[in-house]
């Protein structure tokens, strides 16, 4: 990394400071991966605050209506600037060579948003908190085969700690009385959130590959394009009678508004933060959004506080710091006709920096 070193200093001074650059590095970059988690976290907290407003106090519940309007926002913000593009980046060229990969894409993502709501209908709080977290292992499988990543035993002793702390959240909903055992079909309900789970996976593996090996604005564009028209057809066969039925007034309209805005941000952020890190360190990180909602829930929805909560915090977050403190490898083949991946991402830069050093150092000698 010669251009982060700054101008030459004195061959004494080299010796010194080397070995002490590469590890101050990353861990700055790991700091800005757990702000940067966390900002998604808070996103996340957006969507479902926003979400539990209009199902509890205006008795609204469209999930699909919600994700439209924000699918509709990619394609107006990203869809239309692919269209000016030119060259191979080009919306039409784009399409030409590959719009089937992109409508199964847009149909796991749209899916994934759509299953895991409704599975609140059938089944408990607990159960899709704790069933959720299978798109973990399903997504480290799918990069372990896809994007060829390779873990080592400390990642998946991070993983488990995190789903520690999943399940000490859950125990202190029990604790705190937010169990709802409202499920009227609990096998039903945890089917849709494994489906969901996986789906979830399934779109987030496309996006990191995406993401690395193409572009940010090609990702987003045909999302919000195949998104949109998916969604919107889902919306008319499902959710007809429940948008006729909403007494509209400024207040809902501003609900809206600052869910659309809240996934907005998530879809235009994330991306950004799965090309410095990757798709599994980012579902690590937003493991607190549920707690950052509970925190919210104290004051505006009367939950009751446990002290488990402030635990299971404290143990997801060192997990998941774990997790990004330890390089993975790639192991992809050397006459892959992929493109090269352009960003290695904080999980091996940590790697790439171990196998730099020596030749550093040699040179600095």
């Amino acid at each position: 990394m010669p251009g982060r070193w700054g101008s030459p200093r004195p061959a004494s001074c080299r010796c010194q400071a080397g070995p002490a650059g590469p590890r101050s590095s990353t861990e700055r970059n790991i700091l800005k991966t757990i702000a940067l988690g966390q900002m998604l976290s808070l996103c996340i907290c957006g969507t479902a605050i926003t979400s539990q407003f209009l199902a509890e106090k205006y008795k609204v519940n469209t999930p699909m209506l919600q994700s439209f309007i924000n699918y509709c926002l990619l394609f107006l913000f990203y869809t239309v600037t692919l269209a000016f593009q030119s060259g191979s980046d080009n919306l039409v060229s784009i399409l030409k060579r590959k719009w089937w990969k992109y409508v199964l894409l847009g149909l796991a993502d749209v899916e994934a948003n759509y299953l895991i709501v409704r599975a609140y209908q059938y089944t408990t709080l607990t159960s899709v908190q704790l069933l959720d977290c299978f798109g973990i292992p399903v997504l480290m499988a799918l990069s372990w085969f896809i994007l060829y990543a390779r873990y080592r035993a400390t990642h998946f002793i991070a993983v488990a700690v995190c789903l520690l702390g999943v399940g000490t959240m859950v125990g202190a909903d029990i604790l705190a009385g937010r169990e709802d055992n409202s499920g009227s079909n609990v096998l039903i309900g945890d089917i849709l959130v494994l489906l969901g789970a996986s789906l979830y996976a399934v779109s987030n593996v496309c996006e990191e590959y995406i993401v690395k090996k193409l572009s940010r604005q090609e990702f987003l564009g045909m999302v919000g394009l195949f998104g949109t028209v998916i969604s919107g057809i889902q919306l008319l066969i499902v959710e007809y009678k429940d948008i006729a039925g909403i007494r509209w007034d400024w207040k809902i309209a501003l609900l809206f508004v600052a869910f659309a805005l809240s996934m907005f941000c998530l879809y235009s952020f994330m991306p950004l933060v799965i090309k410095v890190t990757s798709a599994t360190s980012v579902n690590l990180g937003i493991l607190t959004a549920d707690l950052y909602s509970l925190f919210f829930g104290l004051f505006l929805f009367g939950y009751k506080f446990s002290g488990l909560y402030i635990l299971s915090f404290t143990v997801i977050m060192v997990g998941f710091v774990l997790y990004c403190s330890t390089p993975t490898r790639t192991a992809e083949p050397a006459d892959s006709d992929v493109p090269q991946v352009t960003s290695i991402g904080i999980d091996n830069l940590g790697l790439k920096l171990e196998e730099n050093l020596p030749e550093t150092h040699s040179a600095a000698l």
